[in-house]
């Protein structure tokens, strides 16, 4: 039980970690252990300063040395993407509180976002420090809200300029001039982030949501109202279609910005959430085929408990299906962070270049193909090509590590759950450290958590 709390509940065994003696306590422990703003992202500048430079790119790029700005704008938000890379791989290298990180990392993935679209690569950090980071252990309806308002999620799903084709904008603009308006947000709460696909929503649906949604933007921004402070969430009533609005057959009357957050917090009380929900955290916990009965008792949880989601992970930690669910395969994600966790690997992150090394795994961070994510199977995640990649990168790592570290000593250490025959062999015949540490890192018992 140590191996799988460490492994599939937690980031990995970090090097020198002693083994839990209570494993389950371990873990729930970790709940008042977590640090919403750990360290590692206290260097980080908040969305509002790093819109401040998106704004003055804007209004640059329509001058006359349209290159530059676009050069200048270019190099900074590869800066800051790898800065925030790092930070996000420094806080799960260092934490007390494994669990609770691989819980950022399961929500940053529900509610995402992607740097493939601009100005993201500035965004995508700060919008898992500041939306998702100091909800995790709330309710879900709060951590609903806070990635629904988030500049990067109104950015990215092109809800900040979205208008409604009554309200004031559009009466005083010409017909050809109009924005209009965007599904793109609403389309994606419903399928994605809260009743999930094929659970009776229609167009219509879709439609009266996006109308009661339009307002919520972003003050400050060229072509946008300016509504207090410039690169934060604000609420714009020039932007807003009035009128009442009717969404899974209930009506709501409510005016301004107080309309689409009512429909919000209604959906996230809906029982198909919950379902939804519940699913999700059962198959990244219990496998990809999770047993019917542990998502029939999270969704029960969280609508007994008004979305409460600690009240979700203790079911998670005390459900024996978790603990005894067939290994999962690991992201590449998972993958790295397990590696470094248990090579030492806390410092100097900057010298691994951590980001290009996950694009060469496959897994960007904040670049999935979709808002949907990317996909949390074992099968998307095990194909030939792919492996081969690990392969390549635990020879990069092991060629670093190797002169302090000797598999044959820490495979037990990174492999608590045992060593099979056919790995010890491995590693015992390697022609060099090096190898022997990266067969270590590529045998198939690290591969799954």
């Amino acid at each position: 039980q140590a191996a799988v709390a460490l492994s599939r509940f937690g980031l990995g065994r970090l090097a020198g970690e002693p083994l839990p003696g209570n494993p389950r306590n371990w873990l729930l422990d970790q709940f008042e252990r977590y640090a919403a703003q750990s360290q590692a992202w206290a260097a980080e500048p908040p969305s509002e300063v790093l819109l401040k430079y998106y704004s003055d790119y804007q209004r640059d790029v329509r001058g006359q040395d349209e290159l530059a700005a676009r050069q200048r704008l270019a190099k900074l938000s590869q800066e800051r993407y790898r800065a925030s890379v790092n930070a996000r791989a420094a806080s799960a290298l260092t934490t007390q509180a494994p669990f609770a990180e691989r819980l950022v990392h399961f929500w940053s993935n529900h509610f995402a976002v992607s740097v493939d679209k601009s100005p993201l690569a500035l965004l995508a950090g700060s919008f898992e420090a500041e939306a998702i980071r100091p909800h995790v252990f709330g309710r879900f309806e709060d951590l609903l809200l806070a990635a629904e308002r988030h500049p990067a999620m109104l950015l990215y799903l092109d809800q900040a300029r979205s208008t409604g084709p009554s309200s004031p904008v559009a009466m005083r603009t010409a017909p050809e001039r109009q924005r209009g308006l965007n599904e793109n947000l609403a389309r994606e709460i419903l399928e994605l982030h809260t009743l999930g696909v094929r659970t009776g929503y229609t167009q219509e649906d879709v439609i009266q949501l996006a109308r009661a949604l339009t307002g919520w933007s972003v003050s400050g921004l060229p072509g946008l109202p300016a509504n207090g402070r410039s690169g934060v969430y604000s609420f714009s009533a020039a932007l807003h279609e009035p009128g009442t609005r009717s969404v899974l057959a209930r009506t709501y009357s409510q005016r301004g910005e107080a309309q689409a957050v009512a429909i919000l917090r209604d959906l996230a009380a809906h029982p198909a959430t919950a379902k939804h929900i519940a699913g999700k955290l059962a198959r990244h916990f219990a496998g990809d085929d999770p047993p019917p009965s542990l998502e029939e008792r999270l969704a029960e949880t969280y609508l007994l408990n008004g979305g409460d989601l600690a009240s979700m992970y203790r079911v998670l930690v005390e459900s024996p299906e978790c603990w005894a669910g067939a290994p999962r395969f690991k992201t590449p994600w998972d993958w790295s962070v397990s590696a470094l966790r248990g090579l030492g690997w806390c410092d100097d992150i900057g010298e691994l270049r951590l980001a290009s090394l996950l694009t060469q795994l496959g897994q960007p961070a904040w670049r999935p193909g979709s808002p949907a994510g990317y996909a949390d199977t074992s099968e998307n995640w095990m194909a030939p090509d792919l492996l081969l990649r690990r392969v390549e990168v635990a020879n990069r790592l092991a060629e670093h590590a190797a002169t302090m570290i000797d598999a044959r000593s820490v495979a037990a250490q990174l492999l608590p759950g045992g060593v099979s025959d056919v790995t010890a062999t491995a590693i015992s015949r390697a022609e060099s450290p090096s190898m022997g540490l990266a067969m270590l890192l590529a045998s198939p018992e690290f591969l799954r958590r």
